[in-house]
């Protein structure tokens, strides 16, 4: 099963969401049978690392997000992944405005998958303080359990 993550600039939430995922991943010996990516709805950092402080409050808790890199989301990515979670309502409208039809059903919100929060996206850190960094950990956190549990149902995995 392939989930890439979308945000506006891939340099905060998404690339959070990544290496949240890819950790738990690795954590459950998941890795073989789910992938992970993340991608912006805007080319505003290509190439560059997550941001400093995404990276910095992330290692905190015990993730590298250190290798990943911003990109922007392509028309190759709705064939090649069977979710693509987006971050909040414009990343949600950005993404399924390009999205081809065939694939719509493929664009959801990260945040359908909470099961501690009842909140409706993972709000954008970007201008924000230390406490709004820790928040897009909160929720993503809690996301990651689960999409877990949604993966390995639809994997057929106890």
């Amino acid at each position: 099963m392939n989930l890439l993550f979308v945000c506006m600039g891939n340099i905060c939430r998404s690339p959070t969401a990544e290496g949240v995922m890819r950790h738990r991943l690795q954590q459950l010996g998941l890795v073989e049978r789910i992938t992970v990516d993340s991608a912006g709805t805007h080319n505003y950092h290509p190439g560059k690392p997550p941001d400093a402080r995404t990276q910095k409050h992330a290692a905190l808790r015990g993730y590298d997000l250190a290798p990943l890199r911003a990109r922007q989301i392509v028309e190759a990515d709705f064939e090649r992944f069977d979710l693509i979670l987006t971050m909040d309502w414009d990343n949600q409208a950005l993404t399924e405005s390009i999205c081809p039809p065939a694939h719509a059903r493929k664009v959801r919100r990260l945040a359908e998958f909470f099961q501690r929060h009842s909140d409706t996206v993972v709000p954008d850190p970007y201008y924000g303080g230390p406490d709004d960094f820790e928040r897009v950990l909160d929720l993503v956190e809690d996301a990651a359990e689960g999409l877990i549990a949604h993966c390995r149902q639809r994997l057929g995995l106890a």
